[in-house]
C-alpha cells in the first residue's frame, strides 16, 4: 500500500513528488544495505489529440545490471493523479482531471539499465493527458500530476542480491519534441518557444510561425501564461519540426507565440506585437526574410488571415486551417471583410472539413477561397487519421501529417517552394 502523499505536501516539495513505500513480505531495502531510493520521469507524446504521459522511465542504472527476464507489467503499480493548476470557480467544469491506475503493458531496460514501464494509451483514451481544459475559460492548462510507484516484486540484479525500492521520487515531464523548442518573451511581452533548425550547412532558413487556437491562449487576469500549451495540445507546431518536414524545407526555424487572450479578442493590437517577433528572428537568428511562412488553426486561422492582410509584403505563403472570418455568434462585423480578404495577395492554401461545426466551413474558410485571388483549398469530409475520427474542427491534424495533396503536390513542398 502507498503512503497517502496530498497534493498540498507534493506542491510544498518543489518539482518532484517524494512517495515511500513499504512493502508487505519484501526486505526494505537491497541486501541488507541501506534504503534504495529512485528517481522516475514522465516520458511524454504530443498525440494528434494532445499530449499523454506514455511510459515512466526509473532512475535504475545505478543499481547495476539488472535481469531483463525478471521484469513483468506486474513488477510495479503506477497511479495517476490529475488536477488543475489553479482554482476552478463555483459550478464551472475542468475536463480531463483524473485520479485512477495507469496500465502498465510493458516494462523494459533502456541503453543506460534503466527501467522503463510503458502505459497504455491511446487517442481519446482517458487517464493519461497532461491537460485540462476549463470550460468557461475555453482555455486548456497544464494539470499538476502526481504519480505514484508500487512495487510488487524484487528486481532481480546479474549479480549480488535482489532490490526493493523504499522510495520512489517524481522529478519531471519529458517531451523531446516539445523539449526542442527553447522559451522566449518579445520585447512587448509576447511568450512564445522557438524551434532552430541544425545550422549545417550554413546558411539563412526558413521561418515557420504557428498561430496556436483559441484553447492555447491565456485568459488573464487569472495569470496562467505558461507558454507551453501551444506545443502540448496538438502536433500543429511540433509537425514542422519533424524530420520529415526539416528535409522538405532544408532546415527551419519554428516559432509558436501564445497569445494574452485569444488572437480573434484583438487581432488588429497582436499583429504587430507578432510581426515584432518575426523581425526580432530576422535579426537575431539565420531567417531568411524572403521565406516566411505563417500557419494557423481556428483562432490561429483568422489570425493568419488578418497578418497577411495587414502585412500583404511579409510571407512568402499561409496556411489558414478553420479560420473564422465571421463572428461565431452570428452578429456582429466581419473578423476579416470581404474587401480585405479580395486584396490578399500572399499565396494561400486553406483547408478545413465540411462536419466542422465549431467553425461553418461555408462561411468562413470556403467564403475566403472565394475571394482571396488564386488561393486553394483543402476540403474535407471528416477528420481521420490512424482510424481514429476526431472532431470535424480539427483539420489541423491534416497539416500536422503534410496530408492536404493537390495536382501531386503536398501542402508542405507547395510552401517550400515558395518565396516571397
Amino acid at each position: 500500500m502507498s503512503t497517502p502523499v496530498t497534493r498540498r505536501t507534493v506542491l510544498a516539495g518543489g518539482a518532484g513528488a517524494a512517495i515511500g513505500l513499504a512493502l508487505p513480505g519484501l526486505a526494505a531495502h537491497a541486501g541488507g544495505r541501506h534504503p534504495t531510493s529512485v528517481s522516475f520521469t514522465l516520458d511524454a507524446t504530443t498525440l494528434d489529440g494532445g499530449e499523454q504521459v506514455t511510459s515512466v522511465t526509473l532512475d535504475t542504472g545505478r543499481l547495476g545490471p539488472i535481469d531483463p527476464a525478471g521484469l513483468t507489467p506486474g513488477t510495479f503499480t503506477v497511479h495517476a493523479k490529475a488536477t488543475s493548476p489553479i482554482p476552478i470557480a463555483p459550478g464551472d467544469q475542468i475536463f480531463s482531471e483524473y485520479d485512477l491506475d495507469r496500465t502498465v503493458t510493458a516494462a523494459r531496460l533502456d541503453r543506460h539499465g534503466n527501467i522503463v514501464l510503458e502505459l497504455g494509451h491511446a487517442e481519446g483514451q482517458p487517464g493519461g493527458g497532461t491537460l485540462g481544459y476549463i470550460l468557461s475559460r475555453g482555455r486548456n492548462v497544464r494539470l499538476d500530476l502526481v504519480y505514484t510507484i508500487t512495487q510488487n516484486t524484487p528486481i532481480v540484479r546479474r549479480h549480488g542480491s535482489p532490490v526493493t525500492i523504499t522510495r520512489f521520487v517524481q522529478t519531471g515531464l519529458s517531451n523531446p519534441e516539445v523539449d526542442a523548442f527553447s522559451y522566449h518573451v518579445s520585447g512587448s511581452g509576447l511568450k512564445y518557444r522557438l524551434y532552430s533548425p541544425d545550422h549545417s550547412p550554413r546558411g539563412r532558413r526558413p521561418l515557420i510561425v504557428w498561430l496556436h487556437g483559441g484553447g492555447e491562449g491565456a485568459a488573464l487576469p487569472d495569470g496562467y501564461y505558461d507558454n507551453e500549451t501551444t506545443l502540448r495540445a496538438n502536433r500543429g507546431a511540433l509537425g514542422f519540426a519533424t524530420p520529415q518536414a526539416q528535409r522538405i524545407f532544408s532546415g527551419a526555424y519554428v516559432v509558436a507565440p501564445q497569445s494574452t487572450s485569444y488572437w480573434m479578442e484583438d487581432g488588429p493590437r497582436f499583429a504587430p506585437l507578432i510581426r515584432e517577433i518575426v523581425r526580432d528572428l530576422v535579426r537575431r537568428e539565420r531567417v531568411d526574410p524572403d521565406r516566411i511562412y505563417v500557419v494557423g488553426c481556428s483562432n490561429g486561422g483568422y489570425m493568419s488571415l488578418e497578418m497577411t492582410s495587414t502585412y500583404p509584403d511579409l510571407f512568402a505563403a499561409s496556411v489558414p486551417i478553420c479560420g473564422v472570418v465571421e463572428p461565431l455568434s452570428g452578429e456582429g462585423p466581419p473578423l476579416i471583410t470581404d474587401a480585405e480578404l479580395a486584396k490578399i495577395r500572399t499565396p494561400t492554401w486553406l483547408v478545413t472539413s465540411r462536419d466542422d461545426d465549431t467553425v461553418p466551413p461555408e462561411t468562413n474558410t470556403i467564403h475566403a477561397h472565394d475571394l482571396i485571388p488564386g488561393s486553394l483549398l483543402s476540403l474535407y469530409d471528416h477528420v481521420v487519421w490512424n482510424g481514429y475520427q476526431f472532431p470535424g474542427h480539427w483539420s489541423w491534424i491534416y497539416v500536422a501529417r503534410n496530408d492536404p495533396s493537390l495536382d501531386g503536390t503536398r501542402i508542405w513542398q507547395w510552401m517550400a517552394r515558395r518565396r516571397r
